[in-house]
């Protein structure tokens, strides 16, 4: 297939147990490098694709492809397009690194002589080539993590899913996962990644899908999803002086919403505000500032906190549905 076009294309997926609905309507499609940040709660839906995804599950009505490959008709092939890891693997005890690797690529059936370079550069990939002859069962869990994804990686999958990986990882090992979940994107992988550490997910993500009640509520980049859900922007204003933080402030707070605080913060000599005023209006803020000889060194919009995002979406359908 063409590089031009998505990897991942979901249309109208509906999965339903009896009075359950698990999945409700998902559509969504992922192009080749990049990185899909899927959350929602526990019993959201996020599972239940997953597993139509990776030829686990049967949709009750819509389609999902991977380069291509119908996920249902052709599940065979499906299982060497995609490499799942799920938040728990097993860790075979008396076995070191290179045992385990070498005994999930015989799995997969690669020949030896493949085998061995594929484990050399899956090692390599990882960061893990140093502990190839530690045992696995004594591995720290950030170890466990990169092998666990070594493994993920033997059959050279086009698409890759992570269910929670920085879960449990202290906060070296969360800046080592990050980084080499972009390092496979730039390698060409597409990932999918769910994850409850949102303020993480949002540093690697190209793409976020908020699921809900089994349905998808806000799909896109971050700024998309702000507008989606209608999220009020931060803005920052930054004076040059602390000393027009209160005439600035006077002179912005009758522009805004009568339920839009302005804060300040003397020792940064910062203005800062939540509103959906449009460009436009922004604008005249910044003219009418200028017009009264209040110097300003930067005026910038904060990107949208996922966590925010999240948590909006969820408030907002929950007191809906």
């Amino acid at each position: 297939m063409s590089d031009a076009e998505p990897v991942v294309v979901i249309e109208n997926l509906t999965k339903r147990y009896g009075d359950l609905t698990a999945v409700d309507n998902l559509s969504l499609t992922l192009d080749r490098g990049h990185i899909l940040g899927f959350i929602g709660p526990n019993g959201a839906g996020k599972t239940t694709t997953i597993k139509i995804l990776v030829g686990l599950a049967r949709p009750t009505s819509g389609t999902a492809r991977i380069a291509g490959v119908d996920c249902v008709s052709d599940a065979r092939r499906i299982k060497r397009l995609v490499g799942y890891m799920p938040d728990t693997f097993g860790r075979y005890s008396n076995m070191r690194v290179r045992e385990y690797l070498d005994f999930f690529g015989a799995a997969f059936g690669i020949a030896p002589k493949k085998r061995r370079k594929r484990i050399d550069a899956v090692l390599e990939i990882t960061n893990a080539t140093y502990m190839q002859d530690r045992y696995v069962d004594v591995l720290s869990h950030g170890m466990a993590q990169r092998v666990g994804i070594a493994r993920t990686l033997l059959h050279d999958p086009e698409v890759l899913v992570f269910d929670e990986p920085a879960n449990g990882l202290d906060p070296e090992a969360r800046i080592e996962m990050r980084g080499l979940l972009i390092r496979l994107a730039e390698l060409g992988k597409t990932l999918i990644v769910t994850s409850h550490i949102l303020p993480e997910l949002s540093r690697i993500c190209d793409l976020v899908a908020i699921i809900h009640n089994a349905k998808l509520r806000a799909y896109g980049t971050m700024s998309e999803i702000a507008e989606q859900i209608g999220q009020s922007r931060m803005i920052e204003i930054q004076l040059a002086s602390p000393d027009q933080l209160t005439a600035a402030s006077e002179l912005v707070s009758p522009l805004l919403p009568a339920d839009c605080e302005v804060t300040s913060s003397q020792a940064e000599s910062l203005l800062r505000f939540r509103s959906n005023l449009s460009d436009q209006q922004m604008s005249e803020i910044i003219q009418k500032l200028v017009q009264a000889s209040i110097s300003i060194s930067q005026f910038r919009e904060l990107q949208t906190d996922l966590e925010d995002a999240f948590v909006s979406v969820s408030q907002e359908k929950d007191s809906g549905d």
